[in-house]
């Protein structure tokens, strides 16, 4: 998980102590890598004008949706073989680039130049692409421009069907991909392909990609200067995802290193599984609770597995997102009752259905054409916007509570009257299932998540309807800052560390003490074991994480002294920026 980030290095070469060339940029996603390095040039279509005669128009439109379906049909391919976790992770990205697929405006324009040109496809897919380009280019949101990175991937997939060739990820085996960027629906094929690790010129170690990196664990390095200009095809590579750093070429004594990290890892991974059965209590004996976040049957049974005291969230938009209609009430009842089992009588937080922004949905339950859908019908908008979805799920959590102590997790809220609102559908829901004869537990806890600045400031106007709180400090921090965290261009701006997010932090988990609710941080900083004890100082006592790091915070949480920390809390939330929290955190690790 990215903690404070490594800065990238200077445009002057640095070298290992045996001389070898080091390349430094930041660290995304964790492991050691050593293989061969295969570089991937930024895609461009450099295809010359061509034009054809006009009894050629009709062929040349059928080897472009030729291209087009084997293009869909190739990504249909990698959604039915992938499994478990990553069908839910990688196919809300392979969904999205489904649906510009079956894009009427790309589609349209393309066979319209191919007529009137009269022009080859590869051609009309070039124009095609430009026009669309300048399109993105000129608009404000930054989020919809990050948009053309999957545009870019999808025209690149068509093209090289249109060269009766796939896509170049074969013969990958023991090797590092390097690249200008990498796009999420790519990592799961790349690395079922054999690649050991991707290094990238551009990308934030806090984009979709890092976070898909970090669940494959599957090592990435970002954000490196000058890569392509420093890194040749063949170059051996050895990359720690930990530290960010490259190392090109390695002599003999590098290598020599490059094993004992992996000894070192080894030997960490051993001493962790000894942490399964052990107490989250610090040294000065405050047990910390570690909840986990989980979607699927496999991250309950390891969660389960770990020692988790409960899932802090299980996320229910996958049940919506992999399907051309929606889930019906019973499945999805199966579907939560069956993580209340699977967590044998431990709290479970089901999270309303949190679609819209950058979810792909092929149901048309979400609107198609927002201007700007990261501000837009997301979350408990969408929920009270479709009443008929609404109702169905609460339904079916509520049949659910009979089985485990569930709970409910509204996303996206920014005001009372949300709240009151789903209460009372809420409240009408287990009315009428009582009334047909259902159980349903006597008292739900009902929760509100923070993830929107305005919910934050004002949370004593709605504080007393809810039992807990769940702070999402992935979409906090980049509505707060203004910064996406999948726009390269601010990525530096996106970050945790800055002193708005850590008194905001504060304030919410101070404003929680106080009337007796609990809170818990689920955004990515809650798994990062170098972030533990930062928000052990602000005062939390509840972390939701992903399974796959929660015995890496375990093991933070005993190393800590609880007191000694909060005493400490004052100088970190008096830093003036971020290298002052940098500091702090160095100097409290």
């Amino acid at each position: 998980m990215p903690g404070p980030p490594s800065r990238p290095g200077s445009s002057t070469p640095a070298r290992t102590a045996s001389g070898a060339l080091l390349l430094s940029g930041h660290g995304a996603s964790r492991g050691n890598a050593l293989g061969r390095a295969r570089v991937r040039l930024p895609h461009a279509l450099e295809v010359a004008e061509q034009r054809i005669a006009p009894a050629q128009v009709g062929a040349e439109l059928q080897r472009l949706h030729q291209a087009v379906d084997a293009a869909r049909a190739e990504m249909h391919d990698l959604r039915q073989r992938l499994q478990g976790a990553l069908n839910r992770e990688a196919g809300e990205f392979l969904d999205l680039h489904a649906l510009l697929l079956d894009d009427p405006e790309l589609l349209f324009g393309l066979d319209e130049l191919i007529r009137s040109g009269p022009y080859s496809a590869g051609y009309a897919l070039r124009v095609q692409r430009d026009r669309l380009a300048k399109v993105f280019d000129g608009m404000d949101d930054a989020y919809l421009k990050s948009r053309m990175d999957d545009l870019d991937h999808v025209i690149g997939r068509i093209h090289a069907f249109l060269q009766k060739r796939p896509p170049d990820v074969k013969g990958l085996a023991g090797e590092i991909l390097v690249c200008d960027n990498i796009a999420p629906s790519e990592l799961a094929q790349l690395q079922a392909h054999g690649v050991v690790g991707i290094v990238t010129a551009a990308g934030s170690a806090l984009s979709h990609s890092a976070i898909l990196a970090r669940s494959l664990h599957l090592p990435l390095i970002v954000n490196i200067p000058n890569l392509l200009q420093r890194i040749s095809d063949g170059d051996v590579l050895g990359i720690d995802g930990s530290t960010g750093q490259i190392t090109v070429n390695p002599l003999p004594q590098d290598l020599r290193d490059y094993r004992t990290r992996l000894r070192d890892q080894a030997r960490e991974q051993r001493e962790l599984g000894r942490l399964r059965s052990k107490p989250s209590r610090t040294r000065d004996h405050v047990d910390i609770a570690l909840l986990a976040n989980a979607e699927s049957r496999e991250d309950v049974t390891e969660a389960h597995a770990l020692g988790a005291h409960g899932l802090g969230l299980y996320r229910t938009e996958f049940l919506f997102l992999q399907r051309d209609e929606l889930p019906d009430e019973q499945e999805q009842f199966e579907t939560y009752r069956d993580a209340a089992l699977g967590m044998s009588g431990r709290p479970v937080t089901i999270r309303t259905l949190d679609l819209g922004a950058d979810k792909a949905d092929r149901t048309g339950l979400t609107l198609s054409n927002e201007e700007n859908p990261a501000l837009g019908l997301r979350g408990v908008r969408l929920s009270l916007a479709r009443p008929k979805v609404a109702d169905t799920q609460l339904r079916a959590i509520l049949r659910a509570s009979a089985y485990g102590k569930l709970r409910i997790l509204l996303p996206m809220v920014s005001t009372r009257e949300e709240l009151l609102a789903v209460r009372r559908r809420l409240n009408k829901q287990a009315e009428l299932l009582r009334a047909d004869g259902h159980e349903v537990a006597g008292h739900i806890p009902f929760g509100a998540m923070i993830e929107v600045p305005a919910a934050a400031i004002a949370l004593e106007s709605f504080i007393d309807l809810v039992d807990f709180l769940s702070i999402g400090t992935n979409d906090l921090v980049q509505y707060l800052l203004a910064a996406d965290r999948n726009n390269e261009a601010v990525g530096e701006l996106y970050s945790p560390l800055h002193p708005a997010v850590l008194r905001l932090l504060a304030h919410i988990l101070r404003t929680g003490r106080e009337h007796d609710v609990p809170v818990a941080v689920c955004g990515e900083i809650a798994g990062d074991p170098r972030m533990t004890r930062m928000l052990l100082a602000l005062g939390l006592t509840e972390f939701s994480l992903h399974p796959g790091t929660l015995l890496e915070v375990r093991r933070a949480v005993r190393d800590s002294d609880l007191k000694a920390l909060q005493a400490a809390a004052p100088k970190l939330l008096a830093a003036r920026d971020r290298r002052g929290i940098e500091r702090w955190i160095e100097n409290n690790m």
